[in-house]
C-alpha cells in the first residue's frame, strides 16, 4: 500500500507536520497552493505488542516514509528503547493519553496525571501532539479532560480528534480489524465540524468505504482514492505469520460482537 501511495505521488507527513503548516515553508509555497498535493498521515496507536510497532516503523523507514506513533504509559506499550529507536528513524512520537479512565472521571486528577506522564515522555523525546486512547470498556471519554483544561498551554500543537478537519481529510482506522469497522468502534470516530446536522450528514456520505487493504490499493490505482487521508493503525492487529494472524482474526471477531452489543449501542 505504501508503494502504491508513492506511485500516486502522495506525500507522507507526520501529524505534527500536517497540523503545524510545516509543509508550506519546507516546500517554499503558499498554503493555498499546497491544497493540490496528495497527503498521507500514518498514525499508529500503540496499545500493545510494541515489537510490532518497531517492525512497522522499520518498514516505513526502509521505504523513505514517516509516521506518527502514539504510546500509552503502560508496560505493554511504553518502552524507552523502542521509542528512541522509532524516533531516530525520523518518525514522530506522541502521547496516547487515557487519564480520565485511569482517574475514574476525576477531571482534575486526570489533568495532573496527564502532565506527569507528558514529562515522562519529554525526558526522552519531544512531544508536540497527543491522541486519546479510546478505552472501549470504560464509561469515561478521555477527551473530556479538555472540557476544562487547554492542552495547547502545555506546548501541544495538535490532537487529531480536535485539530483535524475531518470534512476535508479522509479518515480510515483499522478498528475492528477492518477499514470499515465503524459499527464496532466505541470512540474511534471523527468529530465533524459544527455545521447544521443536514450538512454534516451530507458531507459524511461523500467519503467512500473500503473493507480491506486490497480495496484501498485498487482505489489508489484507479485514481478514485481521496487526496488527503489520515490512516490509523493498531500494530498489534498486524502479523506476518499464520498462527498470530489467525489468533488475531478469531479474537478480534469475537470482540467485535461483544463491543457492538454491550458498548457501542450504549
Amino acid at each position: 500500500m505504501i508503494k502504491v501511495l508513492q506511485t500516486q505521488n502522495f506525500l507522507f507527513r507526520t501529524f505534527k507536520e500536517y497540523s503545524s503548516n510545516w509543509q508550506f515553508t519546507s516546500f517554499n509555497m503558499k498554503p493555498e497552493k499546497y491544497e493540490f498535493h496528495r497527503i498521507a498521515v500514518f498514525r499508529h496507536d500503540v496499545d500493545a505488542i510494541k515489537q510490532n510497532t518497531l517492525a512497522f516503523s522499520k518498514i516505513q523507514y526502509s521505504l523513505g516514509t514517516v509516521g506518527t506513533y502514539y504510546f500509552r504509559v503502560v508496560p505493554q506499550s511504553y518502552n524507552e528503547s523502542v521509542i528512541k529507536q522509532i524516533a531516530s528513524m525520523g518518525h514522530e512520537i506522541g502521547y496516547h493519553y487515557e487519564t480520565m479512565d485511569t482517574c475514574k472521571g476525576n477531571i482534575d486528577n486526570a489533568y495532573d496525571e496527564f502532565c506527569r506522564n507528558l514529562e515522562i515522555f519529554r525526558k526522552i523525546v519531544p512531544i508536540e501532539t497527543i491522541c486519546m486512547h479510546g478505552s472501549p470498556l470504560s464509561k469515561y471519554d478521555n477527551r473530556a479532560i479538555w472540557d476544562k483544561y487547554d492542552y495547547k498551554k502545555l506546548g501541544i500543537i495538535g490532537e487529531p480528534y480536535f485539530d483535524l478537519d475531518f470534512n476535508k481529510t479522509f479518515y480510515l482506522t483499522d478498528t475492528g480489524r477492518r477499514w470499515d469497522g465503524d459499527k464496532y468502534s466505541v470512540r474511534d470516530k471523527p468529530l465533524r465540524s459544527s455545521k447544521d446536522e443536514g450538512q454534516r450528514k451530507k458531507e459524511e456520505l461523500t467519503w467512500p468505504r473500503y473493507h480491506s487493504t486490497f480495496d484501498i490499493i485498487k482505489a489508489l490505482e484507479a485514481g478514485t482514492f481521496p487526496k488527503k487521508v489520515m490512516m490509523t493503525f493498531h500494530p498489534q492487529r498486524w502479523h506476518n505469520n499464520f498462527y498470530d494472524w489467525s489468533k488475531e482474526l478469531i479474537l478480534q471477531n469475537t470482540k467485535n460482537i461483544i463491543k457492538r452489543i454491550l458498548y457501542v449501542k450504549n
